[in-house]
């Protein structure tokens, strides 16, 4: 009797141990800190510069993580109370609509201590500018005779003939339409606001629709332009230059190019908010933004960076000045007011391809 009350308690004590383990095991996970971006060469420079480096210095577990900008993931969670994401990257119209549904906390710029540290556009209510970034014409310069240097080359299916890509979505693609149709980039929202310039954008579209093989995922025009899948397409400028690097000959035309920044946004109801602002303090800063934009040629927002990176380095950013050249400052308040309608309507018109 005395060595099964031996026994039993003994198995009391390693069972209570083991649930209590599992337990500290299950709070460790329950308290890591969640970074979600859009992956891809992105994801991969941003481990390099931010997260490895965050985690070294500070001892936070650090676990990142991959989406494609849905709203209504992070809206799940907030409704429902159940945030497992604390910090996400999102472009500037998604920043805008998240902030005023309450999806996004307002950042205390104050407690920050860096707004004068970074370009004017990387400050606002519920974000911190993290780099600026552009969706250009790119092609395959191995599959062409010739460069196309505009939009209007893109639609010239006689002179360049083959598939071309483009996002599947209205935003981009609507500006790159315009243009092809002769807008001015400098023009382009102001036509784009009247429902004749919309419908001259549909219209422009409808004329190369046959010839368009339509993109989801940024890695995908890299992809299909060195298969020979198209000869041209839109495309992020880092993606291009990540295929660059593995001896790929992709080049870009920078005119008529559509540029903007991307934010880090804290998900409201995170339970790790002071992690999250050292976080963006720490990839903020001139050195952690030019260790990034050296790995992926996307420009930085502190303009300190620009000074540690070589003349061969800033030529390939956004920012540079020779490519921003005839190039389109995406309109936020454009597509935050008109986004919603216009993508129902591409998508209705995509429909009937």
């Amino acid at each position: 009797m005395q060595n099964t009350a031996k026994r039993t308690a003994k198995f009391k004590k390693s069972l209570v141990a083991t649930l209590l383990g599992g337990g500290l095991l299950m709070a460790s996970a329950a308290q890591a800190f969640t970074v979600i971006s859009f992956g891809g060469a992105s994801g991969e420079a941003m481990q390099k510069a931010y997260y490895t480096p965050f985690s070294q210095k500070t001892g936070v577990r650090l676990v990142p993580g991959d989406y494609n900008g849905e709203l209504s993931r992070i809206r799940a969670m907030v409704e429902t109370g159940n945030v497992s994401w604390d910090l996400v990257e999102v472009e500037s119209p998604e920043l805008a609509r998240g902030c005023f549904e309450g999806m996004f906390e307002p950042i205390d710029w104050k407690k920050l201590g860096i707004e004068d540290q970074l370009i004017g556009a990387a400050v606002e209510e519920c974000g911190v500018g993290t780099f600026v970034w552009s969706t250009v014409l790119a092609y395959n310069a191995d599959r062409l005779p010739r460069a196309p240097q505009t939009w209007q080359d893109f639609w010239n299916v006689k002179d360049f003939p083959g598939k071309r890509g483009l996002r599947r979505g209205a935003k981009y693609t609507l500006e790159f339409a315009l243009m092809a149709d002769g807008v001015p980039a400098d023009q382009v929202y102001a036509v784009l606001r009247t429902p004749g310039g919309v419908d001259r954008a549909f219209a422009k579209l409808d004329e190369i629709s046959a010839h368009i093989q339509w993109w989801e995922a940024g890695a995908q025009p890299p992809q299909w332009l060195v298969a020979g899948d198209v000869v041209m397409s839109s495309s992020y400028n880092g993606r291009i230059a990540a295929a660059q690097e593995e001896g790929r000959n992709l080049a870009i035309a920078w005119q008529g190019s559509v540029y903007d920044l991307d934010y880090w946004a804290i998900v409201s109801g995170s339970k790790h908010r002071e992690t999250a602002y050292d976080f963006i303090r720490f990839a903020s800063q001139a050195d952690t933004q030019a260790v990034y934009s050296s790995a992926i040629p996307y420009g930085p927002v502190n303009p300190a960076a620009l000074a540690s990176l070589s003349a061969k380095q800033a030529a390939r950013m956004p920012t540079h000045a020779d490519n921003l050249k005839g190039a389109l400052s995406m309109d936020t308040n454009f597509w935050v007011d008109f986004g919603e309608e216009l993508e129902q309507r591409f998508n209705a018109w995509a429909s009937r391809l």
